[in-house]
């Protein structure tokens, strides 16, 4: 009777275990973000499924969304994400491909910065005499929009990028300016 009963005790111990480690506080399904981009032709009910499912993904987005052909080769460039404290910008290398290397690099930066509650889901840069606009899309679900974020926040997004940008040489940016949907965000 007392082995029967420690068999018993044993196999709830295994069951509750495995419960708690199945626990992810990371679980997305309950804050999706959306995966696609705004000119996307997923069928809402599909792209639900997805969001809930996949990891948030943000991605550039383009009047020709089906262009998105990555190439087996890679780039080395210089992204820089801010330090804990938001004092300083820490410099570090990523591969990225080489067929569009700037989206690819902000994409990165964009991911890092996204919280429960804040996420760009799409984000467009324009290039002309050296200036780059950086045209955002705030996700649909977000529960912060830029106009929310602390000053420290916006440190980690925008230095980010901007200098990312800027100290990238072999992309010839001289000014990085941000828009929401081509309105320009005043920084």
């Amino acid at each position: 009777m007392y082995n029967y009963k420690r068999y018993i005790l044993f196999l709830l111990l295994v069951a509750f275990s495995t419960v708690i480690s199945s626990c992810n506080s990371n679980n997305i399904a309950d804050n999706p973000t959306p995966e696609t981009t705004p000119n996307s032709k997923i069928n809402p009910s599909l792209q639900r499924k997805l969001q809930k499912s996949s990891p948030p993904v943000v991605e550039p987005y383009t009047d020709n969304s089906n262009t998105k052909a990555i190439s087996g080769k890679t780039t080395n460039v210089t992204l820089y994400t801010s330090d804990a404290q938001c004092q300083e910008l820490i410099a570090k290398k990523a591969d990225v491909s080489t067929k569009e290397p700037m989206n690819e690099a902000i994409g990165k930066i964009f991911k890092e910065q996204n919280t429960a509650d804040f996420s760009v889901s799409g984000y467009r840069v324009n290039v002309k005499n050296g200036v780059a606009i950086v045209d955002l899309r705030i996700s649909p679900d977000s529960k912060r929009q830029v106009s929310s974020l602390s000053s420290c926040e916006q440190f980690a997004l925008f230095s980010s990028v901007r200098k990312t940008l800027i100290s990238n040489s072999q992309w010839k940016i001289k000014d990085v300016r941000f828009t929401e949907r081509g309105e320009d965000i005043a920084l």
